[in-house]
């Protein structure tokens, strides 16, 4: 995975949590890149170490329990896991900034929403604090929340969670980062306010242009805003691709799995019951054995390769990478 117009550059990643129980491996080996001005996508049930990903790249997982145990974060030619928490700050939230999962949770509930994103621009811009409040307001309307004025001073229990979102989106773009992290911004939403947050995401991309890292387990959307895919499966990615390419022949079993277990429309009277993929995503204490996706799938499930031996992922192709026996071409491939 090589470019030259590269943000984000994400090699060999782990993160474990040291629990009574034992060590769970949330994120393994994972590697991926972000190219500038582009959005890449990761996706993949809940469980798989999406958002622990998004984590670690922020230096924000909770220690002592959990640990960056290896890899590399390389960010504008600087490895941030290598920096001081010092020299994190002015990064986190300046250079890269993230949309939390629950607004509503993210969100100080004793702070007025315009304090809350006063303080970011006045820690990262040098804004005294009469003009880090009137950026705040701007930044509201900017967001499209109407009487900016007003619900600059309002609490975030005053307000819907759409426009608690649209706060924490106007928290993360006020300082204009290179890198935006959106770890499912639109989780609890209806499906209007979710064409409008994500709209209102491809605009400011547009504008700042800026990169974005998207987290979801929505297809649908990943289908119609991500230039770039990586599928991630009970802590390692499993396949990246083009979102064409990736929707066009997916490679992966699970890949498969997850396509086929989306809605179709215009079937008429030949719909069928959604396909599913069976059983769950596995415990990060007790993995198993091989391939960690075989016990689900139909067809490592009774290959003693698949249950013994993990593939690693390669470039199968060009620009395509899959960790499966399976894929076309997996055999003769290099591990990159």
């Amino acid at each position: 995975m090589v470019s030259n117009n590269k943000i984000l550059s994400v090699k060999e990643l782990s993160t474990h949590f040291f629990t009574e129980d034992g060590v769970a491996r949330a994120v393994q080996g994972v590697s991926f890149l972000i190219e500038k001005g582009k959005t890449f996508a990761l996706v993949g049930e809940s469980g798989c170490g999406k958002s622990v990903t998004a984590l670690s790249v922020m230096g924000l997982i909770p220690a002592p329990q959990g640990k960056i145990v290896g890899g590399k974060v390389i960010f504008n030619n600087c490895d941030l896991l290598e920096l001081p928490e010092k020299q994190m700050r002015k990064v986190r939230g300046n250079k890269i900034a993230m949309i939390f999962q629950e607004p509503m949770t993210s969100l100080n509930p004793v702070y007025t929403v315009g304090n809350q994103i006063a303080e970011a621009i006045k820690l990262h811009q040098k804004k005294n604090a009469d003009d880090a409040w009137k950026e705040a307001i701007k930044m509201l309307q900017r967001v499209g929340i109407s009487e900016p004025q007003q619900r600059v001073k309002e609490y975030p229990h005053q307000l819907s969670g759409g426009m608690c979102q649209r706060v924490m989106i106007a928290m993360a773009v006020s300082c204009k980062p290179n890198l935006l992290i959106a770890d499912e911004p639109t989780t609890a939403l209806d499906v209007t306010i979710q064409a409008q947050i994500l709209d209102l995401l491809d605009e400011l991309q547009r504008v700042n242009q800026m990169s974005v890292l998207l987290i979801t387990h929505d297809l649908g959307v990943v289908a119609q805003r991500a230039d770039d895919v990586a599928v991630m499966y009970a802590s390692r990615i499993v396949e990246i691709a083009s979102s064409k390419k990736l929707f066009e022949k997916p490679l992966h079993p699970y890949t498969q799995g997850l396509l086929k277990s989306l809605p179709q429309l215009g079937l008429g009277r030949k719909r069928k019951r959604l396909s599913t993929i069976q059983g769950n995503v596995p415990d990060p204490l007790h993995f198993p054995t091989g391939c960690k996706f075989h016990p689900r799938c139909s067809i490592g499930c009774n290959d003693k390769r698949c249950q013994k031996i993990e593939p690693q992922l390669k470039e199968v192709e060009t620009g395509r990478f899959a960790a499966c026996w399976y894929a076309p071409g997996y055999e003769k491939a290099e591990v990159k």
